[in-house]
């Protein structure tokens, strides 16, 4: 029994590696509370700090909060490591790279909270600034790339990784990449352009004449998304898009109806009259219609056609929406026809006359 004892204490003491069993445990139980930590600080402390956040009038503290909670999160676990690291006795090179491990740790969380931050501050400034939505999702995708290139970098220098070079070796490798991706870089300078000139924004209805008309879901780094009237979308690279010439709908202040109708040649000068009238009327007194302070609406006789008395109407909505503007039109056109109507008019087709000098002599 005594014998069983020692080779217990010896096997204890000596444990694996020789590291003792009593530090290898004290140590497990260190990272266990540390994950157990973990919970406690994203529950309880974070959750008290939102709280307190949520008494301020500012929502951005409300939100970097939100984004930072996770990777703080991690503070307790590299704590955890950190103090695992000073008990057990590791030294030379285990030392070194645990030492780096933990430094590497503190890093990552530190551009993880970074990088999870970028959204709610570039919100908040585009709120207050000239940012575009489209201009502040590509801030925010190439403000997160160099910050993870900067973490990185950093990380790897400190396990003696040189990024020297490795960065002249990857611009070598760029240019020959360069070389076989023109497309990809010309869609890119594109893209950029057409977000920089605001040329357009998610959510625009767009149109190409005769070849494209919908409304814009994305713009990306190599194409744009537009989904068109039957909800497919369509992809088309940036540098084509950039080079036509397009009607942006969402860049109106006003829509203009300038409509031509056509009434028969009976209709008395009296009764054309109140049809202009009771049209312009009806365009002052309705919500539908603005004026515009460029352009006063019109609805004058506008010429004598071939086969009818032509009416120019010119008028502005401030609705731009697509299917908004189609209910405007629509009830103009059902009081136009009740106006017309109602003055002893109608609507001209188009209409020749023939004139026949004679008939042929159908006498047997």
């Amino acid at each position: 029994m005594d014998n069983f004892l020692s080779i217990l204490s010896e096997v204890w003491m000596n444990g694996l590696l020789g590291i003792s069993m009593t530090k290898i445990l004290i140590s497990f139980a260190i990272l266990l509370l540390s994950f157990l930590l973990r919970g406690f600080v994203v529950t309880v402390v974070i959750s008290s700090i939102e709280r307190l956040a949520k008494s301020t009038e500012s929502t951005l503290d409300d939100e970097i909060l939100k984004a930072v909670k996770k990777p703080l999160g991690y503070v307790p676990i590299t704590i955890g490591i950190y103090i695992v690291t000073m008990i057990l006795p590791l030294d030379g090179v285990a030392g070194e790279i645990s030492s780096n491990v933990v430094k590497a740790l503190i890093i990552f969380t530190i551009f993880s909270a970074l990088t999870n931050s970028i959204h709610p501050i570039f919100t908040a400034m585009s709120s207050t600034s000239w940012l575009t939505e489209s201009m502040q999702i590509w801030l925010e995708r190439s403000s997160r790339v160099i910050i993870w290139i900067i973490g990185i970098a950093i990380i790897l220098e400190l396990f003696g990784i040189q990024i020297g070079p490795l960065v002249a070796g990857l611009g070598l490798f760029s240019v020959a990449v360069a070389l076989g991706a023109q497309d990809f870089f010309k869609n890119l300078i594109s893209g950029i352009l057409i977000i920089g000139e605001n040329r357009f924004q998610p959510g625009d209805r767009i149109e190409v004449p005769g070849q494209l008309h919908g409304i814009v879901d994305t713009i990306g780094f190599r194409s744009t998304i537009i989904k068109t009237f039957d909800t497919a979308p369509m992809i088309i690279p940036n540098k084509d898009l950039s080079d036509m010439r397009l009607i942006n709908y969402g860049n109106m202040e006003y829509r203009r109806i300038n409509w031509v109708i056509n009434l028969i040649y009976s209709t008395s000068l009296e009764d054309l009259e109140k049809i202009c009238d009771q049209i312009s009327d009806h365009i002052s007194n309705s919500d539908d219609f603005v004026d515009n302070p460029n352009q006063a609406h019109l609805v004058t006789i506008n010429e004598l056609g071939a086969s009818s008395i032509d009416v120019g109407i010119l008028c502005y909505s401030s609705v731009c929406g697509f299917s908004e503007f189609k209910k405007i039109k629509h009830r103009l056109i059902k009081n136009i026809i009740k106006i017309v109507d109602s003055n002893n008019s109608e609507f001209a087709y188009p209409s020749s006359s023939i004139f026949v000098e004679s008939l042929p002599n159908n006498s047997e």
